[in-house]
């Protein structure tokens, strides 16, 4: 087994107090969000970090020349727009952050967690086979929970180890 990276504990209070506070977000960006269908975000033109900047200043200029601005295009919708979507890039960029962190603890603490119940389950399954008192209980339930188990019927079947 490899040496165990996730080896501090995350307090149940701080994961209560965490959930908390992406709750309270949630709730109180909840009345500015919209959510669109996946054909809706692949048909929208994207403003990224190469567009940006283009936007930014057409922006600057539509305001410093409105004799420029064609009577369609609502300068005020514009500047919301352009202010939240700067705002919220900022915004977006944290979230990422913290959800590829938790993320990969998640999956550092999982993998960990994996091996070490194959670890036990392997041990375990020696014990059974030398017969020593309690480990084929304990084999057997495991063993009907092994992820590489039986499948349902109609599904190719794959012994457990």
């Amino acid at each position: 087994m490899r040496d165990n990276k996730h080896l501090q504990a995350i307090p149940q209070e701080v994961l209560t107090q965490a959930q908390t506070k992406i709750n309270e977000v949630s709730a109180l960006l909840a009345p500015y969000m919209v959510a669109l269908t996946p054909a809706e975000r692949h048909e929208l033109p994207k403003m990224g970090e190469k567009t940006i900047g283009f936007v930014e200043k057409a922006y600057d200029f539509a305001k410093g020349n409105p004799n420029l601005v064609p009577p369609y295009l609502d300068i005020a919708a514009f500047g919301v727009d352009f202010a939240d979507a700067h705002e919220l890039w900022t915004l977006v960029n944290s979230i990422r952050q913290l959800d590829e962190n938790a993320g990969d603890t998640e999956m550092l603490a999982g993998s960990e967690a994996y091996q070490a119940a194959l670890v036990f389950y392997k041990s375990v399954k020696m014990a059974a086979a030398q017969n020593v008192p309690g480990a084929k209980a304990v084999y057997e339930e495991l063993k009907t929970r092994f992820p590489g188990g039986k499948r349902k019927s109609g599904e190719k079947e794959t012994p457990a180890p």
